[in-house]
């Protein structure tokens, strides 16, 4: 965003990818999504997929500093209720085994829960699909409903995959045995789907409300992957459930406290420069008119010049 809006402020603008400070901020993003990918093989899927919250958060705050950005008591109040929310998440978080062989993973998706939810994700996929594409309906529940769908594939691939990576390094191989291939294209084909409708989303809403009611979408969808896949609450007692219930409200409380109101930035050009046009020689500039839709009058004030603009 800070290099998009230095380049917007130059004489000549240039292409983004021209742009060494774009290519600093697409670096951090790949290295942020790498470790969000190992956090995976060390921790539950209930656990990383709510801490999520915590990249509202710094885009709130470190907005404040690098886009020069007013802090508003709202942020201060979202960011409250986020941490607050995360403390819960971390401390009643379930406590299970992570290391997860292939054969595990082999059990977990022929076991009936897990069938019994897929089934069901199908059906409600599929309708979801129907009206999409028969009846032309692109409502942001639809579009982010299909996202949280795909998502749940993703997180439990994502899990799996990085779990035997995991306990390869550690010298106990997994990369032999065919479940793994098979979780390496759910996750690529999910991950490709998931990305089409939620730029869907982005083109027709605003991203204020796509980012927090997609977080809530995909939170839950992936702490119901978890427990039914993998059985993370299995041995839970009732208290830390609804602990840990209990900080996932605050933090999807907090992320829509921090969108809420927010406006969206776009970047305007002050003027447009009519000096080049054909057969024309004009040194003034055409303002344009916040009440109309069309382009104001020139600075010369004659009236044929005023009935042409």
């Amino acid at each position: 965003k800070c290099s998009h809006l230095r380049l917007a402020c130059q004489t000549e603008p240039k292409p983004y990818y021209t742009s060494k400070l774009w290519w600093c901020g697409i670096t951090l993003l790949g290295l942020g999504e790498v470790g969000n990918f190992i956090a995976y093989g060390f921790a539950p899927i209930a656990l990383v997929a709510p801490l999520g919250c915590v990249s509202v958060i710094g885009s709130a705050f470190i907005s404040v500093l690098f886009l020069k950005k007013t802090m508003r008591a709202a942020d201060i109040l979202g960011g409250t209720l986020t941490v607050t929310g995360t403390y819960l998440l971390v401390t009643f978080a379930p406590n299970v085994p992570q290391e997860l062989t292939a054969r595990q993973v082999q059990n977990y998706l022929v076991s009936w829960p897990f069938l019994v939810y897929s089934i069901l994700e199908i059906i409600i996929f599929c309708i979801l699909l129907y009206f999409y594409k028969r009846k032309s309906v692109k409502h942001i529940v639809v579009l982010l409903m299909m996202v949280a769908l795909l998502a749940s594939l993703t997180v439990i691939a994502v899990k799996a995959v990085a779990s035997m990576i995991t306990l390869s390094a550690k010298g106990k191989m997994q990369l032999t045995y065919p479940v793994f291939y098979i979780m390496i294209v759910l996750m690529a084909t999910s991950c490709v789907f998931q990305v089409k409708f939620l730029n869907q989303a982005m083109h027709l809403y605003e991203a204020t409300v796509v980012v927090p009611i997609n977080f809530v979408f995909f939170t839950t969808s992936a702490i119901i992957s978890g427990v039914i896949f993998y059985r993370e609450f299995q041995s839970a007692a009732l208290l830390s459930v609804f602990m840990f219930l209990f900080g996932c409200l605050l933090s999807f409380l907090g992320v829509f406290v921090i969108a809420r109101n927010k406006k969206e930035e776009h970047l305007q050009m002050p003027f447009i420069d009519c000096g080049l046009i054909p057969g024309k020689k004009l040194t003034g500039k055409i303002q344009p008119d916040s009440r109309s839709s069309r382009y104001g009058t020139l600075n010369n004030e004659d009236n044929s010049v005023k009935s042409q603009s």
